[in-house]
């Protein structure tokens, strides 16, 4: 079923406080949970809708303002924690997929035009490094403040942009060099070029 990383957002953040979905939204944001998820954030109010449908969630208060849309205030039932469990024992057991949009692209890279895939690579690597500060400062900024299962996923997000980064720019050095296509015996994993 699609839309299960919302829905596990959704009811965990229902289990911390009653909420309307506007402020889950801000939450997710807050939290780079939509940078985790797999999920479009538009896909939230849909899912918010769903779960009630089903009985997962349920309206507690409607908050009028004028001029302003109705806001639906939600919390969690009883089936909803149930639900809220099993989608976070499967998240647990899902496989991590190894797909990279570089991965098919690489295998034929030696034919391409080099210029423009080191330009590429350069793009890259400037917004890997942006990733790697961005997910540095969001650690630091959440030390003390989260609990530490949080801290391991920012910890983790911060790893794997720096792995990212470290292969980007061993690639374009590959690339720069004219060297994608050789078939040289060299260790890439502990060459010091």
């Amino acid at each position: 079923m699609k839309g299960l990383a919302i829905r596990l957002c959704i009811l965990g953040l229902l289990l911390e406080e009653d909420q309307h979905p506007y402020e889950m939204l801000i939450r997710i944001r807050d939290r780079f949970l939509d940078h985790h998820g797999n999920f479009k954030i538009g896909s939230l109010y849909y899912a918010v809708d769903q779960l009630a449908k089903e009985a997962y969630i349920e309206a507690v208060e409607t908050i009028q303002t004028d001029g302003r849309p109705d806001k639906k205030v939600y919390r969690i039932t009883d089936e909803g924690r149930g639900y809220f469990h099993k989608l976070l024992v499967d998240r647990f057991k899902e496989e991590v997929s190894g797909y990279h949009p570089l991965h098919v692209a690489l295998v034929f890279a030696r034919h391409g035009d080099r210029d423009k895939i080191v330009s590429l690579l350069q793009a890259r690597i400037r917004e890997a490094e942006h990733q790697v500060n961005l997910s540095y400062q969001v650690y630091e900024e959440h030390r003390g403040i989260v609990p530490r299962s949080v801290l391991h996923l920012m910890a983790g997000r911060y790893e794997h942009a720096q792995t990212e980064l470290s292969w980007l720019r061993r690639l374009y050095a590959d690339a720069k060099a004219g060297r994608l296509g050789d078939r040289d015996p060299a260790d890439l994993l502990n060459d010091e070029e």
